[in-house]
């Protein structure tokens, strides 16, 4: 199995997790802030795919799914286009309220998809690339996608944590 094969195979791996994690989800459980203060579940899975959609954009020169493919329009949301989580407050958590989990499994789908279809156009030389010279190491595009799966993966295993908090009937598939 090739570098390029493996970091695709990574990148759609947070998928099956949010699938579980989402599987039978009601409206209220879905959008419920653990002590009104934390991330409920609609926000983190929605997050996983933000951040990693506006990483690879970045890293591939190319536009976010979530305008590209209209995704900011399904998800109608109280909030700029360009916001993806990063630093938000209780307030900023609470405007990310999701009735459909589909839309929301849909829109990670796409986002690792892609993720997956960039990386297996990748030399060996593209991922040493060195493309953020502001950290010691400097890190390089492969680390850079590493982390994007990495942080996606564990926001969806927070939705799962998350949603046995709040919903005493779930039982999960892990």
């Amino acid at each position: 199995m090739s570098t390029q094969d493996l970091m695709a195979d990574a990148a759609r791996r947070p998928v099956e997790a949010a699938e579980a994690a989402l599987e039978w989800i009601t409206p209220a459980v879905l959008n419920r802030m653990p002590g009104e203060t934390h991330n409920s579940i609609a926000w983190l899975v929605w997050h996983a795919a933000r951040q990693q959609d506006v990483q690879i954009a970045e890293l591939c020169d190319g536009e976010q799914i979530w305008t590209s493919q209209g995704w900011c329009n399904s998800f109608g949301l109280d909030r700029p286009n360009k916001d993806f989580g990063f630093g938000d407050t209780p307030q900023d958590v609470a405007k990310v309220r999701v009735s459909d989990p589909g839309l929301l499994l849909g829109y990670l789908r796409a986002v690792c998809c892609a993720t997956a279809s960039y990386v297996r156009g990748l030399s060996d030389e593209d991922l040493d690339e060195v493309v953020d010279e502001s950290w010691d190491p400097p890190v390089t595009r492969g680390m850079r996608i590493v982390s994007t799966v990495m942080d996606a993966d564990q926001h969806v295993g927070q939705a799962a944590y998350v949603r046995g908090l709040v919903d005493d009937d779930w039982t999960g598939k892990y």
